[in-house]
């Protein structure tokens, strides 16, 4: 098996806390090209000291696309294969023989599993990723969310065995995102992933009535395909209208996002938070129940947390208790707290249950 010249490269921007875990998960790579974007912290002092090539510029006016470009451009062309790393994210060992497992000469790029969220170690959100490629050939696109792209046609190969873990900085500010997917789409007005992201964005925000009319928009492109994104945006759409108290219009588009993606548990699980805060218990029954009917999770960054962890079996606990099942009540907050066991609040739902129980 032919041996590849392989790199990993990176921006980074006050991350010195990152440092030491990074470069140990990559240690077999051949070379190691760092841009930081004016840290002020140890930043490139650490990763100089760990042997990476660093190269110090600030980003103005700041771009994801620009900054990636820049660090790409730092890696020498007699590199195979690249590696692109954020620090906040770890290779998982075994990683280079996986990926030289599946790379050949036509290969121009590899997917691998990725752990966008993790909970004791255990992945909660994974999808497929494909930021590794090939070192000609490639430039990244869009000022934030930014993608590959190339000017070739692509080859890809899959490696299930490459994994990296995600472990988000959840105190690092996403200020920069609402503006820069704002630029995004005002640059490419036809590009449905960013228009999903930037409703999703002004969701997160809490501008209600701008995502509702950007994710419309979003369900309008045609190139707006993917089933699995076009439910997402009518998830996020009946989400609006919740916080509205728009309900009878947030039920309607849930209604649609099922019937978008009837394979993907999230629209069911949404629908059992809407229906259990009117309190209508049987139908939160009747949804929870064809949610548990789908077993495959889907490998993509769609996935939400809540369809796969403990949700469905609190919702399900809480509505059978409400109508008068006790005995299914307790089974489900069984199985919720197997799930996650040091939740006070289920646990004190269990004692509640089986104070309930004793009482007949």
């Amino acid at each position: 098996m032919k041996k590849y010249k392989i790199c990993v490269y990176a921006i980074a921007h006050n991350e010195e806390k990152f440092v030491s875990r990074w470069l140990n998960s990559i240690k077999e790579a051949d070379g190691v090209y760092v841009l930081d974007t004016g840290s002020t912290d140890k930043t490139a002092q650490a990763l100089r000291e760990g042997g990476a090539i660093v190269k110090s510029k600030k980003v103005t006016p700041w771009r994801f696309d620009t900054a990636r470009n820049l660090s790409l451009n730092l890696i020498p062309k007699d590199y195979d294969i690249c590696i692109c790393l954020d620090l906040d994210e770890v290779l998982m060992p075994g990683w280079r023989e996986a990926l030289e497992n599946v790379w050949d000469e036509n290969t121009t790029r590899v997917r691998y599993t990725y752990n966008w969220r993790l909970e004791d170690e255990k992945p909660i959100v994974s999808f497929y990723a494909d930021k590794i490629h090939k070192r000609d050939g490639y430039k990244w696109k869009y000022p934030v969310h930014e993608v590959l792209v190339s000017d070739k046609e692509e080859v890809f190969k899959r490696a299930d065995n490459l994994i990296i873990n995600h472990y988000p900085d959840d105190k690092k500010s996403r200020s920069s995102y609402l503006p820069l997917l704002e630029l995004a789409v005002k640059e490419d007005p036809e590009n449905d992933r960013n228009m999903h992201y930037l409703g999703r964005e002004y969701m997160y925000y809490k501008k209600w009535n701008e995502a509702i009319d950007t994710l419309i928009k979003h369900l309008q492109l045609k190139s707006a395909t993917w089933k699995d994104e076009r439910c997402a945006s009518m998830r996020f759409i009946s989400r609006c209208y919740n916080n509205l108290k728009r309900y009878d219009e947030a039920e309607m588009w849930l209604l649609k996002a099922i019937k978008e993606a009837p394979y993907l548990r999230d629209p069911y699980v949404e629908m059992m938070y809407l229906k259990s805060n009117q309190k209508k218990y049987d139908e939160v029954i009747k949804y929870g129940e064809e949610a548990l009917k789908i077993k495959k999770n889907e490998k993509t960054y769609i996935n939400e947390v809540f369809s796969y962890n403990e949700t469905i079996y609190d919702l399900l606990s809480l509505a059978y208790y409400y109508t008068g099942n006790i005995d299914k009540a307790i089974e489900n907050i069984d199985i919720a707290l197997s799930i996650n066991s040091t939740d006070e609040r289920l646990i004190n739902n269990k004692k509640i249950f089986l104070k309930e129980k004793n009482q007949f």
